[in-house]
């Protein structure tokens, strides 16, 4: 049986204007330059005001199409005659780079990826036949970023077979393999940790530190790995001085070869673009954005005065002018909405900015990290006034350049702790502090997190053994088995 039935709801719905303002406020100095490039390739009633300011040209052109006595609010809604298709992708792609917006202070040069570096070498090796040098290639191929083979010669030799028609015995791929291993630089297509430790110490000159070192890791590699020393000194009948030339030795390697080579070349280009910047002179703070490479815009007159020619009454109007129309309408609002959000992420950074500097004042000034104040999400949100999604999207990956160096936004926000005085205190104080006994103690004998944890508490701090833990684990400190030394 059918049945109507009427309900109310209420439903919370973003705008497309909102949408756009959510989506540029998270991209960086560098991506909304981008983004504004793009925008004014897509839209040709979107311009760069040249020879006037971006307000008054704006105002002006606005004015221009809104003054017409037929034209009303409700003839620019883009609700009537907007589909999902016209709203334009405003999701920055990853590689996207033109020639007009490359910034002239990135270097840029075209260097030689590590798999090219790998080949020229393997190609000068004198090489028995055409299916090793198959093979090699495809083994270094195979590498991966630490410079390591981790595949089996068995999996190796199937794949051969079924890709390219080589039947390539094991043998065969471990005397290829034996080739690799001896190109530069040492310890490369190892299997594993140990195996990439070897090779380097057996491609040295011979000594008795080094023998001894070889056939520690060799017969004893889990026991130092895990660096239970006693059973090594016992089991070679060695001194803990011979031990500690040993150590010496063995950490004086390289554990990933291939990480010498910068094949990446993002990674060459990477470097960080300030967002805002933060001076401190005698004592007072001069804030300030980078928003001198962001070009000012304005809607174009051009449409306007198209748009004023195509409302006026001059009889019946057919298909083509009233789509022509629609279109119009289209680029200017789109245009104006691109503007008003350029203009609201501009706000909303300075306000947020401006409330993590009025948080964080002594640090600024200091650049002690002591300095830092205790300061979350929330905390920011409500002395500027924006929600905590708002401070969350303002703070992830921007930067604030300072007298002291250059900072992620995360770096000023931590929770908060009290003191046995009832002092409110930053956890990154509490790291710091955890950090220096670690750097303090006895090698040796290295503090447990019991101990960690009692050193605290007689310096004030009353934190649990698990924090203890935990924090370690965040300033990437092993456990205190790990850290001990002869």
């Amino acid at each position: 049986m059918i049945k109507q039935q009427l309900t109310q709801k209420q439903q919370q719905k973003l705008s497309p204007l909102q949408i756009q303002q959510v989506k540029l406020l998270e991209l960086t100095g560098l991506e909304i330059e981008q983004r504004i490039n793009q925008e004014l390739e897509e839209n040709p009633a979107l311009e760069e005001a040249v020879d006037a300011p971006a307000e008054s040209e704006n105002e002006d052109s606005t004015a221009e199409f809104e003054s017409d006595d037929d034209i009303t609010q409700e003839d620019l809604s883009l609700g009537d005659y907007r589909t999902e298709d016209d709203i334009p992708d405003y999701n920055l792609p990853q590689n996207y780079y033109s020639e007009k917006n490359t910034r002239e202070d990135i270097p840029y040069s075209e260097g030689e990826s590590f798999q090219e570096f790998l080949l020229d070498q393997f190609h000068l090796k004198n090489l028995p036949d055409e299916k090793s040098r198959v093979i090699g290639e495809y083994l270094i191929g195979n590498m991966d970023e630490d410079g390591y083979i981790r595949r089996e010669p068995e999996s190796i030799s199937d794949d051969l077979a079924f890709q390219y028609g080589i039947e390539a015995p094991v043998s065969k791929i471990k005397a290829v393999l034996n080739i690799i291993r001896e190109m530069d630089p040492p310890g490369l297509g190892a299997a594993n940790l140990q195996d990439c430790l070897l090779i380097q110490l057996k491609r040295k000159e011979k000594t008795l530190t080094r023998n001894r070192a070889i056939q520690i890791l060799e017969n004893y590699f889990d026991a130092f790995s895990k660096r239970q020393y006693e059973k090594i000194l016992r089991a070679l009948n060695i001194t803990e001085e011979d031990l500690k030339e040993i150590v010496k030795e063995i950490i004086s390697l390289n554990p990933k070869p291939g990480n010498a080579w910068e094949s990446n070349m993002d990674t060459k280009m990477a470097h960080i673009t300030p967002d805002f910047f933060v001076e401190a002179v005698n004592g007072e703070l001069i804030f300030s954005m980078q928003e001198q490479n962001i070009p000012a815009l304005r809607v174009s007159q051009e449409y306007g005065e198209m748009l004023n020619e195509y409302t006026q009454p001059d009889g019946k109007q057919d298909a083509g002018k009233k789509e022509a129309l629609n279109f119009i309408r289209q680029k200017l609002d789109s245009a104006q909405w691109f503007i008003d959000a350029i203009k609201q992420r501009s706000v909303t950074l300075k306000k947020t900015m401006s409330a993590i500097i009025d948080i964080q004042r002594d640090f600024f000034l200091s650049g002690e990290e002591s300095d830092l104040k205790p300061m979350i999400l929330k905390d920011v949100a409500e002395l500027c006034g924006y929600d905590i999604s708002t401070v969350s999207r303002v703070s992830n990956s921007k930067y604030v350049q300072t007298n002291f160096g250059i900072y992620s936004l995360k770096y000023f926000f931590s929770e908060s702790m009290t003191n046995d005085e009832g002092e409110e205190i930053s956890t990154r104080e509490i790291k710091a502090i955890l950090k220096n006994c670690i750097d303090e103690e006895d090698k040796s004998k290295p503090l447990t997190d019991d101990l960690l944890m009692k050193e605290l508490k007689n310096k004030g701090y009353d934190v649990a053994r698990r924090t203890v833990a935990k924090y370690r684990e965040q300033l990437n400190i092993p456990v205190a088995r790990l850290r001990k030394e002869i």
